[in-house]
């Protein structure tokens, strides 16, 4: 293990599960682990003060293990938060096939060496069928995590892309989705969304859109114990929110994911036909955040 404590309130540390190398940032709130060489996957995000996981695991364990592209993401480690781009339902676009949930999770990301050393995690992939370098920073001050990212568009042609953080998190009893009001407005009412533990009936999964939304929030509140995930973001920058949940009834597992993402539906595909994606033109970049905030 090796460790960076410049700073006290920062701290750093490199260690190794399954032998995977995970690099933690921690500051004595909250703690976040990150495997770079399994497409930057998050596998931890921890209230320290708490207690609280807040990432799903399967069967409550983290199990690291390689994927090959093309894999289908129900073999994946399904552990966490993992990054979809430039699709995230698997479809055919310009004489490609793109994978189930994109190509950036199950490819290793490279780490900044120099940014590390000031408790910063950026990590980056080149895209092996789309002409794309993505990259994504990491840092935690106070409260919040603050993920950046840059997608650079490295061919002479306009590319079309979705993208969507995917981050798989735990239900416990007493939690509730706290959304604006406007952006519950586009989700038709749907009922599961008022009580997340209860309302779903076993067996059934769902996902669900609102666009465009107008207030880039949304969160789980913990009514027992008063424990709070929130997500922020621009929605000039993403101006959808995706929500997911299952209670078994995908591969049994029980799951509910929040997930802010640039365009609907989850194929490439069908979101360019309905002018309901990015477009980056050649040789340009785009850049947006996401901040997490663990209360």
């Amino acid at each position: 293990m090796t460790g960076i404590c410049h700073d006290s309130k920062v701290s750093g540390q490199v260690r190794t599960r399954h032998s995977f190398e995970v690099y933690a940032l921690s500051n004595g709130r909250m703690q976040i682990a990150v495997v770079p060489e399994l497409g930057a996957k998050i596998i931890s995000l921890k209230n320290l003060q708490s207690g609280r996981e807040w990432l799903w695991h399967p069967r409550n364990e983290v199990t690291l293990f390689r994927n090959r592209p093309g894999d289908d993401f129900c073999k994946s480690p399904l552990v966490g938060i993992d990054e979809c781009l430039p699709t995230i339902a698997p479809c055919r676009w310009q004489a490609c096939d793109l994978p189930d949930h994109g190509e950036v999770w199950s490819t290793p990301w490279s780490v900044n060496a120099s940014a590390w050393e000031n408790r910063i995690l950026h990590t980056s992939t080149q895209l092996k069928l789309s002409p794309f370098l993505f990259e994504r920073t990491i840092e935690l001050r106070g409260d919040e995590v603050r993920l950046n990212y840059q997608l650079n568009n490295q061919s002479d042609a306009e590319q079309a892309y979705l993208w969507a953080i995917h981050p798989l998190l735990r239900l416990q009893p007493g939690d509730s989705l706290v959304l604006p009001s406007a952006t519950r407005a586009l989700l038709n009412c749907e009922k599961w969304i008022s009580d997340l533990y209860n309302a779903a009936t076993h067996g059934v999964c769902a996902k669900i859109f609102a666009t465009p939304i107008a207030d880039g929030f949304a969160a789980i509140e913990n009514k027992i114990n008063s424990d709070r995930l929130e997500f922020h973001w621009d929605p000039s920058e993403n101006n959808t929110l995706g929500l997911w949940l299952s209670q078994g009834g995908w591969h049994g597992h029980h799951h509910f994911a929040i997930e802010p993402t640039n365009g609907e539906p989850d194929s490439l595909e069908l979101a360019a036909a309905r002018n309901r994606c990015g477009i980056l033109p050649g040789f340009a970049s785009a850049k947006w955040q996401i901040t997490l905030k663990v209360i």
